[in-house]
């Protein structure tokens, strides 16, 4: 590619972009190589996983997007400078790729050494991990990565869209709807619409209407293994209750793996921030939550499948098996289900015409971007509403927060009320509920009802967003533990009188995770009588690993 004559090294933004200092140099050189670097070579390729971590000793590297084809230079590195983003420690695809701009020399460290090294020096921890968490929301944010290429009323390109989000991987879509260009293209590569949406990496047509687990594979996210795994923890769900229990099961010892069906951080992972989590006062975003936990139980050893769906639970020679949809059996000596609670569906006639296009259950940058600038509803009083409500309120022309109640603070933290009620761009609406549902490919207004007058109006709203209210994911479960009518299940006590058979009565069992059967425990959203929070969940999971042991303790 063609450089300018003078490359001016990129400013440090936020601290994503730190020089290491001559102790950590010296620290890192130790456990590296030296490489000559000439002009033009690529340390790392979009596409590639990254086997090293690269730092810059002496001349200049930059960061890529779109080589070969658009040849956007995004940042320019020069000496004391580290390379990479949160790619190096998850194993994932490179989003980028890393071209050689002026001669010099650079330190390669195996990606396992990087890690280890991490695990051992806190502070080189925090200052990559912290800079590689940044530079990860600024590639999402500079649309680098793969295209999805579709329609934006296609269910598979908002399923593929969502996935790609929760996931928090560098992607851009590209509107058909609004690309007449791109579509052309399309038909000229054979695409037939009914093969759209379609996929495309390193400027090549990869995949067309892929599942989300090919798209998982095509990026490197760590899919279920095609052979029978067995290990001593099996862990169903990664939400805080899933994540804490990987890394104490895995820190202490538990061959460990984690399964979920959409991404790591469960319903807390949509959260754009949590501000009462403790020892976060400013907050944290759900994502970075998860991401940090994600990298801290890998580091320990657990093993974090994603998308892996379960969809069987059965007894067999002592063992716990699990079935993936995608057909691979998991047999586990103990079995953690933290698979948490989805949010209701509103009741109203056509809610399912519009959930293709502008129905949503969680509030991320995503569906902040899918709104645009336009006015939309929040339906909703509880803690998720809220959080909802304020971020929205950033990033679209109006929010309504429609609340059955007659008051905000009835099932919402008082902190987050007050901080709504006095929000210009939120208007609180109470005692109203939505009856029906206006538009025609895609949402323009809703009509509520005033449930003490019983008076009906129209509200604008291009978009709908619904947190009414939880159901636990316990279905795949079928007749296989005692749940109570609601369908959470019953741990501890509640599980000793649920009447079931075969439920363990030795000394002090069920323990308080435990369920009707010996060896399996439920944490967090998804257990009868759990409270519903983050730190709580984080608690259960932590929990669940010390009884798991003590269960294990018998069989040594």
């Amino acid at each position: 590619m063609r450089w300018p004559d003078e490359l001016t090294e990129s400013p440090d933004l936020q601290g994503a972009y730190p020089r290491l200092s001559d102790v950590q140099m010296r620290t890192l050189a130790a456990h590296g190589e030296r490489r000559p670097a000439h002009r033009d070579d690529v340390l790392f390729a979009e596409g590639d996983p990254c086997a090293a971590f690269f730092v810059v000793l002496s001349g200049k590297v930059a960061t890529v997007k779109g080589y070969g084809v658009d040849d956007q230079v995004i940042r320019v590195h020069g000496a004391g400078r580290f390379l990479g983003e949160l790619n190096v420690l998850t194993g994932q695809a490179s989003f980028i790729t890393a071209v050689v701009a002026e001669d010099g020399e650079v330190l390669a460290v195996p990606v396992d050494e990087l890690r280890r090294l991490v695990a051992g020096d806190e502070i080189l921890g925090d200052l990559v991990l912290r800079a590689y968490l940044i530079r990860r929301s600024m590639l999402i944010g500079l649309g680098a990565g793969f295209r999805i290429v579709g329609s934006r009323y296609s269910p598979d390109c908002r399923r593929l869209r969502e996935f790609a989000a929760r996931n928090r991987l560098p992607h851009r879509w590209i509107d058909l709807e609004q690309d007449a260009e791109v579509e052309r293209f399309l038909r000229r590569m054979g695409v037939t619409p009914a093969e759209t949406p379609v996929v495309i990496w390193r400027g090549e047509l990869v995949l067309r209407n892929p599942t989300n687990a090919e798209l998982a594979r095509a990026i490197g996210l760590p899919a279920p293994s095609a052979r029978e795994t067995v290990c001593d923890l099996l862990i169903v769900g990664a939400g805080p209750a899933g994540l804490a229990a990987a890394v104490y099961g895995a820190s202490e010892g538990l061959a460990t793996v984690v399964l979920d069906s959409v991404a790591l951080g469960g319903q807390a992972g949509t959260s754009s921030r949590i501000e009462n989590y403790l020892g976060f006062p400013a907050g944290i975003s759900g994502g970075e939550l998860a991401e940090r936990a994600m990298i801290q139980a890998r580091k320990f050893g657990a093993e974090l499948c994603v998308p892996a769906e379960a969809c069987t639970l059965r007894e067999h020679e002592g063992h716990h098996l699990v079935t993936l949809k995608e057909g691979t059996t998991v047999h586990a000596r103990t079995l953690l289900i933290v698979t948490g609670v989805r949010y209701r569906r509103l009741d109203v006639p056509d809610l399912e015409r519009f959930e293709a296009t502008s129905v949503y259950y969680a509030a991320t940058a995503f569906e902040a971007q899918m709104c645009s600038r336009d006015p939309v509803v929040v339906v909703g009083g509880g803690n998720s509403a809220g959080q909802a409500a304020l971020f929205l309120a950033h990033r679209v022309s109006s929010v309504r927060l429609l609340v059955r109640d007659g008051e905000l603070t009835r099932n919402m933290s008082r902190y987050l009320a007050v901080e709504i009620e006095q929000h210009p761009g939120i208007q609180v609406m109470t005692n109203t509920e939505v009856r029906r549902l206006v538009g025609r490919e895609t949402l323009d207004a809703v009509v509520v009802e005033h449930n003490v007058t019983g008076e009906r109006f129209t509200v604008e709203a291009r978009a709908m967003f619904v947190f009414i209210g939880a159901e636990p994911y316990t279905r795949w479960l079928a007749d296989e533990v005692a749940l109570d009518s609601r369908g959470y299940i019953f741990t501890g006590l509640d599980a000793a009188r649920s009447g079931r058979k075969g439920v363990p009565d030795s000394a002090g069992r069920p323990f308080p995770l435990e369920t009707s059967r010996a060896g399996v425990f439920a944490a967090g959203d998804v257990r009868n009588g759990s409270i519903k929070r983050v730190a709580s969940a984080v608690g259960e999971g932590a929990m669940a690993v010390r009884l798991v042991h003590e269960h294990l303790q018998p069989r040594g």
